[in-house]
């Protein structure tokens, strides 16, 4: 469904369009876009900046190259301090980077200097992990970017509106949470995530 929505959203885009999942969730469903759209797909690294107490609940988001969104109305409300902060993003910095190395080796990101990047994950919760992929494709030079998801809380898509276009198939209004509106949301693991984008990168695309 999503992607027959983008394909139609980004008509005359696509010999400049680079697809990127925001890992883990965001991969397969990155690959099924990627297909739609006929456009290459890599994966963005990006780690939910959690409170410590409830470490679901995002007070921001760490993506590749330490591009980094901190929600400081949220961090405020729970009391927060500026050492706690750091602690987190420390700690996240450095799964992020065992992730990076796990997915994609030493090659580096692929270059979106002047593309349009399409920025696929499974859903929006509170939006921080998609808020700090975008900020960080931007400050890597992309020419424009589309957020893409299957579903999403509306509250996160308008705050996303005011950085990027997006293209989301549901906004419920009991939206509640992004597993609640899949049949299976079991995480996939590092080993399956490496496999398909190895796949992604030998698999013919059509007309190529």
């Amino acid at each position: 469904m999503l992607g027959a929505l983008l394909s139609h959203a980004e008509a005359g885009k696509a010999g400049n369009l680079v697809v990127l999942g925001l890992a883990r969730g965001g991969v397969p469903v990155a690959a099924e876009v990627a297909h739609a759209l006929n456009a290459p797909c890599d994966v963005l690294v990006v780690r939910k900046l959690g409170v410590p107490a409830q470490p679901e609940f995002a007070f921001g988001a760490l993506a590749e190259n330490e591009a980094v969104f901190i929600d400081s109305a949220t961090a405020d409300a729970v009391g927060l301090s500026g050492q706690t902060i750091d602690a987190v993003v420390r700690r996240e910095a450095a799964e992020l980077q065992r992730r990076v190395r796990k997915y994609r080796g030493d090659r580096p990101l692929v270059d979106v200097r002047g593309r349009h990047v399409v920025l696929v994950d499974d859903g929006l919760a509170t939006g921080a992990t998609m808020r700090a992929a975008v900020r960080l494709v931007k400050q890597r030079g992309a020419g424009s970017v589309t957020v893409a998801v299957p579903v999403a809380a509306a509250e996160s898509l308008r705050m996303l509106r005011r950085e990027a276009d997006v293209v989301c198939a549901r906004t419920p209004a009991d939206f509640a949470a992004v597993g609640f509106w899949y049949e299976n949301f079991d995480p996939p693991t590092d080993d399956e995530i490496r496999a398909l984008l190895e796949l992604l990168r030998i698999r013919p695309r059509a007309g190529a």
